[in-house]
């Protein structure tokens, strides 16, 4: 991906949000502006409550800013759009049906039904490695198995830019591993702009072109850093010298943030 000339693909212009509580106003996020590129792989750490879920759901236009502005594409967001898939921690699957049917759902929302949908979704079924369990319902799937589910339903509506709120966050490491690797895969093939929030710097290091570091509340960019290790990048890749020095170095920012709201 090196010498590719990529546009802007997300602007986030200014950003603050704040929210009304018993206790008065709360400053979630407090001037953040950031451009994320055209096919850019993004991570965001930081301290619990520095306004990263925040800020993706002002990205998503499940929130609106209270100042500033966020565009995609050039167009300013004003709610959802199928341009944007959303992936959060918990799976948000429909009980009721079947791992075909969670899949078929977006497309069926954007008007592509039928055989169509069906053959969109098995793309992206057999994408996550689960063609073998098409008919099976959320709660006879493992966790690792239903998040595959909502990453598959997330891109089989073809969005150009992926939102994930801590998606591996509840698994156990042997899934998140190989979930984590599947992603890189997927995104180098799809070669989709993401955006993807996690409290694991090693997550963050072995996934993204850059990590984001956010401050304590209220929230604002503290560091851009640049993830400098060639594709693909396996476990192997976490005993290297660079990666321990981005970890360490990452670490330190995080955890002086955490101290900060520790205060």
């Amino acid at each position: 991906m090196a010498g590719e000339e990529r546009r802007v693909k997300v602007k986030i212009d200014n950003v603050r949000r704040v929210f009304n509580t018993r206790n008065g106003e709360m400053i979630a996020l407090n001037g953040v502006s950031l451009d994320i590129m055209e096919n850019e792989f993004i991570c965001v750490v930081g301290p619990s409550g520095c306004g990263k879920s925040t800020l993706l759901n002002i990205i998503a236009g499940l929130l609106e800013p209270s100042s500033g502005k966020v565009y995609c594409d050039g167009k300013e967001v004003m709610g959802t759009g199928t341009e944007r898939g959303v992936v959060f921690q918990q799976y948000a699957l429909f009980p009721w049906m079947t791992v075909l049917k969670n899949v078929m759902f977006g497309l069926n929302l954007k008007g592509i039904k039928g055989k169509e949908a069906e053959e969109i979704a098995m793309k992206y079924i057999k994408m996550v490695q689960l063609e073998d369990f098409v008919n099976h319902y959320p709660k006879e799937l493992s966790g690792g198995m239903k998040q595959r589910v909502a990453i598959a339903r997330a891109y089989a509506v073809n969005p150009e830019v992926l939102l994930m709120d801590e998606p591996f966050g509840a698994l156990d490491a042997q899934t998140r591993t190989q979930l984590q690797t599947e992603l890189l895969e997927t995104w180098e093939k799809e070669r989709k702009t993401c955006f993807f929030i996690t409290h694991d710097v090693e997550e963050a290091i072995i996934l993204a072109q850059k990590v984001i570091i956010m401050s304590a509340r209220p929230g604002r960019i503290k560091e851009i850093v640049d993830i400098n290790i060639p594709y693909p990048r396996t476990q192997e890749t976490k005993m290297t010298p660079e990666f321990l020095e981005l970890k360490n170095h990452i670490w330190g920012q995080v955890y002086q943030e955490y101290l900060e709201v520790r205060k």
